[in-house]
């Protein structure tokens, strides 16, 4: 019979295994188009499991059901955005000139959020609203009402510096975010394809700029 050590072995062997971890990986990277392409209900552990290269038990190993996967795929997006909010939005503040940091934040933040994989996400979660309604909600508070927040507290700190003229940072948040990204959001989100570099480039300069004009003091 295992002894209390013994399983305390087990347990640290488990913790020094990579292949768990880069399992798991493997099959989130693998069911985020899955669902996309087949929509949650037609999505099946089978079909992931071959996309991932992965057993069907591996699957089942690291998330019981198909719902926890689903969960799984969401929630990394959403940690990877709430990443990006504390190291690129709250964060380089005021280390250069101002007009070169504000283009340069532009595209940073249109980058971040026409990426293919946040469309995906953005697209998945639209399509499977109905399914896992609280999912979306909690998607929506979680990044982009987190990063309006965050690019509101930055504009805010812009406004105390003397470099802008801000009355409510939040509306001027939005109005930077929706600026910079454009129709591209709209064209990513029901367009299959990935938008060229250059309109992406091009929307950010474009939208920070007349952002600028708004609300330079």
């Amino acid at each position: 019979m295992p002894t209390s050590s013994d399983q305390t072995v087990t347990n640290r062997e488990q913790r020094r295994d990579p292949r768990p971890a880069r399992s798991r990986e493997l099959i989130l990277d693998a069911a985020l188009p899955h669902f996309l392409a087949h929509g949650f209900t037609a999505s099946t552990v089978e079909g992931i499991a071959v996309a991932a290269g992965v057993a069907k038990r591996t699957v089942y190993n690291l998330f019981p059901t198909k719902d926890d996967l689903f969960r799984s795929v969401i929630h990394r997006s959403t940690e990877t955005s709430e990443r990006f909010i504390t190291e690129r939005v709250e964060s380089d503040i005021g280390v250069g000139e101002f007009h070169d940091e504000i283009l340069a934040f532009a595209l940073t933040h249109a980058r971040a959020v026409l990426s293919p994989d946040v469309i995906a996400t953005r697209r998945l979660l639209i399509g499977e609203s109905r399914i896992f309604p609280e999912l979306a909600a909690e998607y929506f508070e979680r990044v982009p009402s987190a990063v309006l927040q965050a690019i509101a507290a930055r504009l805010e700190r812009y406004h105390e510096l003397g470099l802008l003229h801000i009355d409510d940072p939040r509306t001027a948040a939005e109005h930077f975010a929706y600026l910079v990204l454009g129709a591209a959001l709209d064209r990513a989100l029901l367009e299959p394809r990935t938008l060229e570099p250059h309109r992406v480039t091009d929307s950010a300069t474009a939208g920070a700029t007349t952002f600028l004009r708004a609300y330079s003091p």
